[in-house]
């Protein structure tokens, strides 16, 4: 099985029969969950268990125009001055994320200082590693994922707009017509004189 070498970047082959510590696995587990969050083109965040930002993704960086050091060990709800201590998003990790250790596709709408109103698709799974029942427990780890919604939303309600404009002239021209149809129908069945 791989382990990984000092500057954690390529796996090294070791002898199959060699058992790995509980410490190498969740080594080696937490690079690779760095390398898949980094890869990502949405922004994500890897959280401690007391919701400590252990890493983002460049993407989050990006997203919300922020560098590694604003983040890194902070308290989520924390960051960017507290933009992240929002009611929806609190209730999401506080209390439904630690009864059902996961969740997908909550909507969190939010107007952030730096980069305006945005929408995200939230989803969270709380990571844990196996141990022995003689060896204390890792601590579980929170992978948080975002999609921005955000343009889709705002071509929804665009479209809901355009609907409804277009719904209001329909009707006005359905009531133009039928008193056109009703004036005709006036003229039709009076007598010729």
């Amino acid at each position: 099985m791989p382990d990984i070498n000092k500057q954690g970047d390529k796996p090294e082959q070791e002898h199959s029969d060699t058992q790995y510590s509980a410490d190498k696995i969740y080594g080696t587990g937490w690079t690779y969950i760095r390398h898949v969050v980094d890869t990502a083109r949405e922004p994500f965040l890897i959280l401690a268990d007391d919701l400590r930002i252990l890493t983002v993704n460049e993407s989050f960086l990006q997203v919300f125009d922020l560098t590694a050091d604003d983040v890194t060990w902070k308290m989520v709800y924390e960051i960017g001055d507290g933009q992240w201590d929002i009611p929806s998003f609190r209730r999401l990790l506080d209390e439904i994320l630690p009864k059902s250790t996961f969740f997908k596709g909550y909507e969190i709408e939010h107007e952030y200082p730096r980069v305006g109103k945005k929408v995200f698709l939230m989803n969270a799974r709380e990571v844990r590693v196996p141990h022995k029942k003689d060896e204390p427990p890792y601590p579980k780890m929170i992978i948080l994922a975002m999609e921005d919604v955000t343009r889709e939303r705002e071509l929804e309600e665009r479209l809901e707009l355009y609907s409804a404009g277009l719904e209001q002239r329909l009707m006005d021209k359905t009531k133009d017509l039928e008193k056109r149809i009703a004036t005709l129908e006036k003229n039709i069945s009076k007598p010729n004189s």
